[in-house]
């Protein structure tokens, strides 16, 4: 970065407004603060995990609306053998709906022989990598809390995402990239990957977003556009060195602030090392993004330029490319998975969106040494009904539901926990989403217990007063 003094006439040709001579004082004063700061460590830097950690980095592939996971990795064959009956008591207001069998057939996969649907034959492949959660659970079953809680902890208040609880206490591999990406959020649920009250610098930055219109599933289906990238990445008025200059007033004037407000401020704090990111991202964020220097065999691998996978692919690989860059924590959303109507045609669209980009995703971070140190997640906020809704869809089922995870040190070939017979509720090592925020934070090497922050005259944390590691599932 340089740091070269530079003339009053320089300044007053690169500020458009012209701040005056105190400005300019205070700007070549903050010149030489950084300077002599650019080694101090910044909230970023690494920090040593609470014990050894298993994962260094984790890709929450997030199935916005709730995928049923008695299609998919809950084999239930008494659903299948009851199929048409009338649905028990646990059926609920639908008292007088049919039991629906999955339409689709369960095979076993891999030398582990887990079940999983036909609808994944790629991902099949991979089953002695992945540990498949039957049993998790959550607290209500309403889309907009159910994925706060999946992604805070809470189903009501604003609290601090997963990936923004992992940045604060692991910082990031790499300062010129941010530590937590979320590739395509939903629209107007910023909460998952906001900061709330933790400083602004461990919040997600947004890649594309404004969720799915058709699903999500390729270019014919809507979603995120190829060539998304990091808003305002790009400055097509200002040169580098002109920016740099513009930057340093405005954390000079940030710094008077703060000692004005007697030296601490968390959120200016927060500003100013937002500031001094995003103008390193400028350089990293383009290169990292760039899939044309991917060979033929990797776009293939993950079914980019199919039109069926192009987009879901094209976000997983460059998940891969983040991870590789450094980045802690990335997620991508896929929505459309509420199917209260039409399971049949819906269901099978979404998954062959996804089936070849995911085992494209594992193979190549297991081919280039990554998947050991990577988490894998995938998984929605629910699950769906054993009993039909209609004549072809599911209705929402928090009580029981599936969701996976693979490498970071998680066994893999292993089923934990099990619903009831038909899939309704959790009945064996249920997993509530407080247990499985207090394992992943553990497979990072981080105690959910100590994972703190003083906010309002107590300690917050992402499990606040639950949750119970799984530590079957770890190696």
């Amino acid at each position: 970065m340089n740091t070269t003094p530079f003339s009053r006439r320089e300044f007053l040709k690169t500020s458009s407004s012209g701040f005056g001579y105190l400005a300019f004082a205070a700007l070549a004063q903050q010149q030489v603060l950084r300077a002599a700061q650019q080694t101090a460590a910044g909230p970023l830097a690494p920090k040593a995990p609470h014990f050894t950690a298993r994962a260094k980095h984790v890709i929450f592939l997030c199935m916005q609306g709730a995928p049923s996971h008695v299609d998919t990795f809950d084999y239930k064959p008494k659903l299948a053998a009851d199929s048409g009956k009338n649905a028990p008591s646990a059926a609920g207001r639908y008292g007088t709906a049919k039991l629906m069998g999955s339409p689709w057939k369960f095979t076993r996969n891999g030398k582990s022989g887990l079940y999983i649907s036909e609808l994944f034959p790629n991902l099949g492949k991979h089953a002695d990598e992945m540990c498949i959660l039957n049993s998790m659970a959550t607290d209500l079953p309403a889309h907009p809390q159910a994925f706060s809680q999946l992604h805070t902890g809470t189903t009501q208040f604003v609290r601090p995402s997963l990936g923004s609880w992992a940045l604060y206490g692991l910082g990031t591999l790499n300062e010129n990239l941010p530590g937590f990406i979320t590739v395509n959020p939903p629209a107007n649920a910023t909460r998952t990957y906001g900061s709330a009250f933790l400083p602004a610098i461990y919040q997600g930055t947004k890649i594309g977003g404004g969720g799915f219109p058709g699903g999500g599933q390729g270019r014919r289906f809507g979603g995120m556009a190829p060539q998304s990238t990091v808003a305002n990445i790009k400055n097509d008025r200002y040169s580098t060195e002109e920016q740099r200059t513009q930057l340093d007033l405005v954390q000079a004037l940030n710094r008077s602030r703060m000692q004005l407000d007697g030296g601490v401020s968390p959120e200016v704090e927060g500003v100013i090392e937002s500031y001094e990111l995003a103008f390193r991202m400028q350089a990293e964020v383009p290169k990292v993004m760039d899939l044309s220097k991917e060979t033929a065999a990797t776009k293939a691998l993950y079914g980019i330029d199919d039109q069926e996978t192009d987009t879901f692919g094209k976000q997983c690989l460059m998940a891969r490319k983040f991870v590789e860059a450094g980045v802690r924590f990335i997620e991508i959303t896929n929505g459309n998975w509420d199917q209260h109507t039409n399971l049949k045609a819906s269901l099978e669209r979404n998954t062959a969106a996804i089936d070849k980009p995911i085992a494209g995703l594992l193979t190549d971070l297991k081919q280039r040494g990554l998947l050991k140190d990577t988490l894998v997640i995938w998984g929605g906020e629910f699950g769906r009904t054993p009993h039909s809704q209609g004549e072809d869809g599911r209705d929402h089922n928090n009580k029981g539901f599936s969701m996976w995870m693979a490498g970071g040190g998680v066994k893999g070939g292993m089923n934990y926990g099990m619903t009831d017979d038909y899939g309704y509720e959790a009945v064996l090592n249920k997993m509530h989403v407080h247990d499985w925020h207090a394992t992943v934070l553990a497979l990072l090497g981080l105690d959910h217990e100590r994972l703190t922050y003083r906010y309002a005259g107590r300690d917050f944390r992402l499990t606040d007063v639950y949750g119970t590691v799984a530590r079957e599932i770890m190696v």
